[in-house]
């Protein structure tokens, strides 16, 4: 089976993730990865081919579309995009159109997906199955009847099923959009999506940076770190705090790919013995797998991430949007997470933040449904495979 996945990130890199995620649990198939948004240096799992149309974002409201290429303006990107879609979609013939979160999301991205699902639509004979893939919570919209209306009527034309990536038990996805009973095809949630590292990879971790039972070691993560040059200020401020007290503590930080040159430049000039300053991992999970303490916003991978491992976390919410106050509420309700608003963001605050997120127990790796990626890889095979109850 051939599977089509379209993926734009616009301002961080979480998005990717998740998809890519999902496409390692496709394992079995041919997976064709479509990116447009800012080149990500990561690596990809065997089954997947990458295509990059020419990139795009977003600004930090999403009010304006930017242009990575300068020597091209807007106008002249997107029609290029949507000329390079449509052909790698003619090009593939694909079983399965995967597409992130449109139509939930990337509305501004419209001008190149809805020609290649319209095709998709007036096709005679065979067709691939389109699904959606949505996260479990979604940001503030100005218009909210207009912008529910069309996503129902752009879901129930176009599309086949929703993959919902989240628990209902902790958040549905009708807290954030109401008009879900008016979605005519299936809607189906998958459970988290997140990487598990293997039992062993915490300690295989901890010995190769020589670290015994007595030390304390801190994981910080920015997730793309375009935005979170005060809170990794935060975490150095507080680790000079701590470490006065503490010899045997350590501190990793991962400022993120999108952190601005000088903002990192700033935290890479505070390394040292006991602090290391980087831009990326790929084996994050298996970093905090080894780590005491993680340090971080409340974005979805970050939470999930933390989660699968079982790391103690210390979460400051990002005030862009709803979406990750609102997960952290739920989250530190079943003791999973300890929060500290941005509010108090000082190297003071963090500091006593720490020790008390130290000082208790870890949380269990059985707070939410993480089997989303391979139940998403299952429902996808059973939607092409036309079984009872499915549409077309």
């Amino acid at each position: 089976m051939k599977i089509l996945v379209y993926c734009q990130n616009v301002w961080g890199v979480g998005h990717v993730f998740r998809t890519l995620e999902i496409c390692r649990a496709l394992g079995d198939h041919e997976v064709v990865l479509i990116m447009g948004g800012r080149p990500l240096d990561t690596l990809l799992p065997p089954n997947v081919r990458c295509l990059r149309l020419p990139a795009l974002e977003m600004n930090a409201d999403y009010s304006a579309m930017l242009t990575v290429a300068p020597e091209m303006d807007i106008e002249e990107i997107k029609a290029k995009r949507a000329k390079e879609l449509m052909e790698i979609y003619r090009r593939e013939a694909p079983d399965v159109l995967f597409i992130e979160l449109f139509p939930f999301g990337r509305n501004a991205f419209r001008f190149e997906l809805e020609p290649v699902l319209k095709t998709v639509l007036e096709t005679k004979g065979p067709k691939p199955r389109v699904i959606c893939s949505v996260r479990d919570i979604l940001v503030e919209k100005k218009d909210v009847e207009h912008f529910e209306a069309r996503v129902v009527r752009t879901l129930n034309r176009y599309f086949d099923g929703v993959l919902i990536h989240g628990d209902k038990s902790l958040i549905s996805l009708d807290e954030t959009f109401t008009r879900m009973e008016d979605i005519r095809i299936p809607v189906v949630y998958t459970g988290y999506v997140t990487p598990r590292p293997d039992d062993g990879a915490g300690q295989r971790i901890r010995d190769r940076k020589g670290l015994g039972p007595g030390d304390t070691w801190m994981v910080a993560s920015a997730g793309g770190g375009r935005v979170a040059a005060a809170l990794m200020q935060a975490v150095a401020d507080a680790f000079d705090l701590l470490v006065a007290r503490n010899g045997n503590i350590h501190l990793h930080m991962f400022t993120g790919p999108y952190m601005p040159e000088a903002e990192f430049r700033l935290l890479k000039r505070r390394s040292g013995p006991r602090l290391r300053v980087a831009r990326f991992t790929d084996a994050f999970p298996e970093v905090l797998a080894g780590a005491d303490l993680s340090i971080s916003m409340g974005g979805y991978n970050t939470c999930m991430n933390v989660l699968a491992v079982g790391v103690r976390a210390l979460m400051v919410p990002s005030g862009q949007d709803r979406e990750q106050g609102m997960r952290l509420k739920r989250l530190a309700a079943r003791g999973a997470v300890h929060v500290l608003t941005e509010s108090k963001l000082s190297g003071e605050a963090m500091a006593e933040a720490v020790r008390r997120a130290l000082s208790g127990p870890p949380p269990g790796t059985d707070v939410v449904d993480l089997n989303g990626a391979a139940a998403s890889a299952a429902w996808i095979e059973r939607w092409v495979q036309d079984e009872p109850g499915m549409r077309k």
